[in-house]
């Protein structure tokens, strides 16, 4: 049970690691970069597995797969842009095994989870010893493979708010290897007559942690949803942001991917 994990985190304090689908504890102890004493097995836990609607909220167990969500159709008349990113992630071996709690709490910069999660306003939920807690996706992530998440604490589930009336889209840009995005954008509009009348845009693989792009917002709100104001507001895109650079990509060609991605991202959720 989630109260026995956490009593075991307790207990062996530093020393301890979380394993659920292990695709990313699994890879770091193969390179050596982790060492933990403790193994704490939370992939068999039945109560972070289940998909369901709680009022307006779509709630997503922690030890759901990629490939659960990506089959959902619960998820996918929440939001389809949530199927959809689950369904690109990796391969299927990896989408079988790997779980949204365990991707989040990983905060891989060039993971789609968290950026996706951003732009859908979604809250993590939480369990620790001072009882449960839920911090919003924009600001569980604090930098590279940072979080809110403390030592102690467990990710239980992930709650997305209604987007009725919203379109959305999450474009990338893939390492062909991994699948993992170069740079990837996700974005969820409303439009009424003919306008923006509001914006949710995060940028992943961008920076050292996915993020809400605000310059591209503003550039979108209160405008035509037509084609010169998708352009105009993709050329906002990582502005102003320290752009990371490694032999994926340099720090220029990153930015510039950053604003193709963005226009397809916004171009496809109009067509949503």
């Amino acid at each position: 049970s989630v109260s026995e994990a956490l009593q075991m985190l307790k207990s062996h304090g530093d020393d301890a690691k979380l394993l659920s689908g292990g695709h990313s504890l699994i890879p770091a102890l193969k390179l050596r970069l982790n060492n933990p004493g403790v193994v704490i097995d939370i992939s068999k836990i039945e109560a972070l597995k289940s998909i369901s609607i709680d009022g307006d909220t779509l709630k997503i167990g922690a030890n759901c797969t990629h490939a659960q969500i990506a089959n959902s159709d619960v998820v996918r008349a929440h939001l389809a842009m949530i199927c959809e990113t689950a369904g690109n992630i990796g391969d299927i071996q990896v989408r079988n095994v790997g779980t949204i709690g365990g991707s989040v709490a990983h905060a891989d910069p060039a993971a789609d989870w968290p950026t996706v999660l951003i732009a859908a306003k979604a809250n993590i939920q939480i369990e620790g010893p001072g009882g449960r807690r839920s911090v919003a996706a924009e600001e569980f992530f604090e930098g590279l493979y940072m979080t809110a998440l403390a030592d102690d604490e467990i990710i239980t589930s992930v709650s997305v708010p209604s987007s009725a009336g919203s379109k959305s889209a999450y474009a990338k840009f893939v390492q062909p290897a991994s699948r993992f995005a170069l740079v990837g954008c996700a974005v969820c509009l409303k439009v009424d007559g003919g306008n923006i009348v509001s914006a949710s845009v995060s940028q992943g693989g961008v920076s050292d942690h996915a993020y809400r792009d605000t310059a591209v917002e503003e550039a979108l709100v209160g405008k035509p949803a037509s084609d010169e104001t998708m352009s105009g507001a993709a050329e906002q895109a990582a502005e102003g942001i320290d752009v990371m650079s490694d032999h994926f990509a340099d720090e220029g060609y990153r930015k510039q991917m950053a604003k193709v991605f963005t226009k397809r991202a916004l171009v496809a959720a109009l067509e949503d």
